[in-house]
């Protein structure tokens, strides 16, 4: 193996963001071709959300070979096309539609009210064709992985949950408003972490619905460190060069671009907030001599981190694309301004088509190529040891 020897266990953090997740993989992707083609999973501790999740849990059951588990996720999402994810033929989304009017226009039809816009049944039978959760407990039995986490939003106890399977030295966890639950990881979690308020229905896990993890996460990275990480690899789904610029308007905004701003909150602001609180510790920390911080019992330390972010705003590569979606699925979202360029936003968590998908997956691995020497730093792997092995 090309790693220098070390006992620092690195986090991977996958944040949420519908079809946007498409990026994650191109980083994965880039990272993959970085090493060696036998590489075990270089990330010891996994922490996903919403579809971020999903892809971590694919990276987590392949661990023993990081290039094979990056070479599934991207056959997979190199061939995205909608009707992958949620029904999109005519007659499912007309019954959907009718059945939210005839909720509406009656004040509700009491237990028998929609429960989201889209049908995922296409997407739950691929992943349970694809992903092999047992494989998960193997992967940490052999010491390749030392825990996953899925963080999921509870809709009765308004709980952010992360639910964790990794080594039995993790003890749970309870913050404000945060907990983390020992579990065997399986289809019903990364589900219920993905499920989009409103456009997706919630799953029962035990007592409680949950919905997408993202919702009431407040400290993202929080969970990756819980479990044991001592430092994170984060990625992003919005460029980093925040444009404070106000510019004037005089028409209101559309149903879409009210919605995506809502989901720019749920999936964007907080990893955000939390980056800034990370670093603000860090550099607390820094000041404070290691000997007050032992005799105080402080249990604060700092935590390496890097992170990647989209160099182009991804709603703009969405507006481009918008065309390719189901005939059906452009009819209910036109309604609602999301094909309009300021609609964007919304489009782009639930574009999951081929070409965007694909520019998304690009984008993502010339990003991280860019930054090669900086990941392989982070990652304590040496480049020349890279390049014989690749060589080899």
């Amino acid at each position: 193996m090309s790693k220098e020897p070390s006992q620092k266990k690195t986090g991977l953090i996958l944040a949420g963001g519908g079809a946007r997740a498409a990026y994650q993989v191109g980083l994965l992707k880039a990272i993959s071709a970085m090493l060696p083609r036998k590489a075990s999973n270089p990330f010891q501790v996994i922490s996903g959300t919403s579809a971020g999740a999903i892809n971590g849990t694919a990276l987590a059951i392949y661990s023993s070979n990081f290039h094979t588990a990056v070479h599934r996720m991207v056959s997979v999402w190199e061939n995205f096309h909608a009707d992958r994810v949620f029904r999109t033929d005519p007659l499912g989304v007309m019954l959907t539609g009718a059945h939210w009017l005839a909720a509406m226009m009656l004040g509700g039809i009491g237990r028998y009210n929609p429960h989201s816009l889209l049908d995922r049944t296409p997407l739950s039978e691929l992943l349970q064709t694809r992903l092999a959760f047992d494989r998960i407990q193997t992967a940490i039995e052999d010491g390749q992985l030392h825990a996953l986490g899925i963080t999921c939003s509870g809709y009765t106890s308004g709980q952010s949950v992360t639910f964790y399977q990794g080594s039995p030295s993790i003890p749970p966890w309870h913050r404000a408003r945060r907990i983390g639950c020992p579990a065997m990881i399986g289809l019903q979690h990364i589900m219920a972490s993905s499920a989009i308020p409103l456009v997706f229905s919630a799953i029962r896990i035990g007592r409680e619905y949950f919905g997408d993890g993202s919702m009431r996460q407040i400290a993202p990275i929080s969970p990756a460190l819980h479990m044991g990480a001592d430092r994170v690899l984060i990625v992003g789904a919005r460029n980093q060069v925040f444009n404070s610029t106000r510019i004037r308007t005089e028409t209101y905004p559309s149903l879409a671009q009210i919605a995506g701003n809502v989901l720019n909150s749920i999936f964007l602001d907080s990893l955000e907030v939390d980056l800034e609180r990370l670093s603000r510790i860090n550099k607390t920390v820094s000041l404070i001599p290691s000997h007050h911080l032992t005799e105080g019992n402080i249990t604060l330390r700092q935590i390496d981190f890097l992170v990647v972010t989209p160099s182009q705003e991804l709603d703009e590569i969405a507006a481009k694309h918008a065309r390719l979606l189901p005939r059906s699925i452009r009819f209910l979202l036109k309604r609602i301004g999301a094909m309009n360029p300021n609609g964007a936003n919304l489009t782009s968590y639930l574009l999951f088509e081929q070409e965007y998908c694909q520019e998304l997956i690009s984008l993502g691995y010339h990003d991280t190529l860019a930054r090669k020497e900086e990941i392989l730093a982070f990652l304590e792997i040496r480049s020349d040891v890279v390049l014989n092995d690749n060589a080899a």
